[in-house]
């Protein structure tokens, strides 16, 4: 932002409101350079004219500039250090089934913000594009795809849908619970299980969910996904054990 413009909001923050000439006083400044400056922030919805007030018995009335709720947003906020906090000492005091319950019980309240309800009759497009909008309104800047890499083992999950920016960045490396609420919002505004195979927070490009042609297909993407899990699992712990008895032995 160019640097009068600025100064002139954090002295309104710091004033709460006040005149032109007033303005033109702490910045000295002409008047009219202050004006120009005010009708390009006025324009920009940052400023208004708060009310009228006179000086004196003579003269003219003088307009008096306060911020706007949308200014305040171009303030220092210290939101990620208390989300943080806040899901820290939740951790503490509740069982980890309960926190994740929290988390899923806030996804689908989030979910049902979504202003228009999709129909039984709306294709699964139709309904991406209405998803993707109402991500990207929520700094998600979400978009969607065909999936051109048919999985014959899930038997084609159809879609991609990407989000390529976590509104809760600064927070979800420390506390994964936020993956999982994304994971069922999405979840809740498909209609259907979808399985995450990117991930933001796993150093990945963007979060990207499979999102199946019908809701069988999204079952087997889900169903073939913990397979997949859990033989890695069963592959890691077989590993370990081999390690484990070859120390044993050496020893």
């Amino acid at each position: 932002m160019q640097a009068v413009r600025k100064r002139i909001l954090e002295i309104l923050k710091r004033r709460s409101s006040a005149t032109v000439n007033e303005l033109a006083q702490e910045l000295d400044m002409a008047p009219v350079s202050v004006r120009y400056h005010l009708d390009i922030l006025q324009g920009d919805n940052l400023i208004q004219v708060d009310r009228v007030r006179r000086e004196g018995n003579v003269g003219r009335p003088q307009q008096v500039y306060s911020l706007t709720p949308e200014a305040s947003e171009l303030f220092p906020t210290n939101f990620p250090a208390l989300t943080s906090g806040l899901i820290r000492e939740l951790k503490k005091a509740l069982p980890q089934a309960q926190v994740d319950n929290i988390f899923c019980t806030l996804a689908k309240e989030f979910a049902q913000e979504l202003q228009v309800e999709p129909t039984a009759d709306m294709d699964l497009e139709e309904r991406l594009e209405l998803v993707t909008h109402f991500l990207s309104e929520r700094g998600y800047f979400a978009r969607w795809e065909r999936d051109e890499h048919l999985d014959k083992e899930v038997r084609n999950p159809g879609y991609l849908l990407h989000t390529y920016n976590c509104p809760y960045a600064c927070v979800s490396s420390e506390h994964r619970e936020l993956c999982l609420m994304d994971q069922e919002m999405v979840n809740e505004l498909m209609g259907q299980p979808c399985r995450r195979v990117d991930s933001l927070a796993e150093d990945g490009q963007c979060c990207s969910y499979q999102v199946a042609e019908n809701v069988q297909a999204a079952e087997n993407v889900v169903v073939f996904a913990d397979a997949q899990d859990n033989q890695d699992f069963q592959h890691r712990d077989r590993i370990s054990s081999d390690i484990s008895q070859t120390t044993s032995q050496a020893a």
